[in-house]
Formats: structure tokens, C-alpha cells, sequence
């Protein structure tokens, strides 16, 4: 027998590969989900409103060799933008078998809730929940049309969330209320797919160190300074992505609408 053909060699590939979405997977806990994920035999669609190519670059350089990164671009708040985004998601590699829905855009300003304006509401709604929703929706969608049924686990959606979807943080109260959205949202979707063998997860992180934590780094230093968390760091984007590859691996049989706290026990309630 001679060597293979290429078309051999990339049909073997496709059937050893899988292959994940990540929105937002550019930067902070997004790119941590992507190099944990790639590093688990995952090629990755990369998601985001915009393509910048330093970041893409520097994140295919971080990933191992055999790994194959594509980016998508779309506004996840204009669901009129879902249709193409979704196309580009399936066409980079000819299927889907896991959406990370892990975009999401934090207060404009922290403050008082009394003081919240209609704008950053409607921002953190727009993204963190309307938009997640639907771009859930239409995936599963076509999951569904690519593969009815599929043996358990082996597809799954899985939603970052936030500590703040069960823990109050009334400085950016519109955050906290749209991520405690996407904590029903992932248990609606959960029932929902269930008997096509997807699974659905929900990814709690707690403190970890983003660019979106930055603009509160010394307050919560400061906490930690005096005993935060049981676990008491900061959390780092790749503690997120290695749940995440578990899940996505179908490292949790039997489970589904599960909550995952990335937290440093954040969420235990103690004295």
C-alpha cells in the first residue's frame, strides 16, 4: 500500500478531531478555554464581534501544533448577524460538537443601583442574555438538523456564568441580573436537549484575573489580603478552561443542567 491521500489524511483527521465553539475566545477566560480545549484534541471556531490579527496570531501560537483555530466574526448582540455567524461556525470545520457561550460585557459603570442607566442595562441584556440565547438557539438548531441523536454526552452547550448569578454585587447590579438569567437559561436548555444526547453545563467563575477584573484589581487584592476565599488566589483563565475541557470531553457523565463554581468556594456560605 502507498502512502495515503491527502483526502484521506484530512478525513482521518476530521474523525479524530472534535471540534468547539468559544465566544469571546480572543481574550481573558475565553482564551483559556481555547488553549485547554485545543490541548484536548479540539479544533476551535473562535468567536468574536471583531477579527484582530495580533490576538488571533498570538493565540494560534499558543495552542499545540496539531490544533486548527478558525475565527467567526458577528455581533452577539445584533441576532440579525446570528445566521452568518452561525454558517461560519459550521463551514470552519464541517460540524459542531460543543458551543461555549462565554462572551459578555460587564456594567459600564460600577455604582449604585440607583444610579444605573437604561444604556448598560440594555448592554448587559443584550449580550450576556438575549443574544446568548438566541445565537444557543439557533445552534442547537442545526446541530439537531447536522444529527438528531447522538450518543450522551458526546455534544454539549456550555454557558459561563458568573458567581454574581447566585452571589449579590450591588455595585454592578445589571451583570448580576442578566447572568442570573443565563443560570435558568442553562437549565431550560438542558430539559430541552436532553433526549438528543446533548448536555448542557453552567461554568460559575468567581474571582479570576481578566481584563475585566482589572478596573476593580485593588479592592478585591485587598480582600484577598484579608481571607476572600477559601481558596484563597485569584483565579487564572486557564482554571476556567480546564473545566470547561472536562466537561467538553465528556468528563461528567449522567449529568446535565449542572452547576460548575470556579470560584475558590466564593459560593459557600461560612463563619
Amino acid at each position: 500500500m502507498g502512502p495515503p491521500r491527502a483526502d484521506e489524511v484530512a478525513t482521518a483527521k476530521v474523525a479524530k478531531r472534535k471540534v468547539a465553539a468559544v465566544t469571546g475566545g480572543l481574550g481573558g477566560i475565553g482564551r483559556g478555554i481555547v488553549q485547554a480545549l485545543a490541548r484536548e484534541s479540539f479544533d476551535v471556531v473562535v468567536c468574536g464581534r471583531v477579527f484582530n490579527r495580533e490576538a488571533f496570531s498570538a493565540l494560534e501560537s499558543s495552542v499545540a501544533e496539531d490544533a486548527s483555530l478558525s475565527f467567526a466574526a458577528g455581533d452577539l448582540a445584533d441576532i440579525h448577524q446570528h445566521p452568518k455567524l452561525v454558517e461560519s461556525i459550521f463551514g470552519a470545520f464541517g460540524r459542531l460538537d460543543c458551543l461555549v457561550n462565554n462572551a459578555g460585557v460587564s456594567v459600564k459603570v460600577r455604582g449604585d443601583i440607583l444610579a444605573v442607566s437604561p444604556e448598560s442595562y440594555d448592554l448587559n441584556f443584550d449580550v450576556n442574555a438575549r443574544g446568548t440565547f438566541f445565537l444557543t438557539q439557533a445552534v442547537c438548531k442545526r446541530m439537531l438538523t447536522d444529527e438528531p441523536i447522538c450518543e450522551e454526552s458526546a455534544r454539549c452547550i456550555i454557558f459561563i456564568s458568573s458567581a454574581n448569578a447566585s452571589v449579590a454585587a450591588p455595585e454592578r447590579s445589571e451583570y448580576a441580573m442578566s447572568k442570573a438569567a443565563m443560570a435558568m437559561m442553562a437549565k431550560l436548555f438542558a430539559v430541552r436537549l436532553a433526549p438528543t444526547g446533548i448536555v448542557v453545563y453552567e461554568v460559575r467563575p468567581g474571582l479570576i484575573k481578566t481584563p475585566m477584573t482589572a478596573v476593580a484589581s485593588e479592592r478585591f487584592e485587598k480582600m484577598l489580603a484579608k481571607g476572600f476565599t477559601p481558596i484563597n488566589r485569584w483565579g487564572m483563565p486557564d482554571d476556567v478552561g480546564r473545566a470547561v475541557a472536562t466537561m467538553a470531553t465528556g468528563g461528567l457523565p449522567f449529568a446535565t443542567g449542572a452547576v460548575i463554581q470556579i470560584d475558590g468556594g466564593l459560593h459557600i456560605h461560612h463563619y
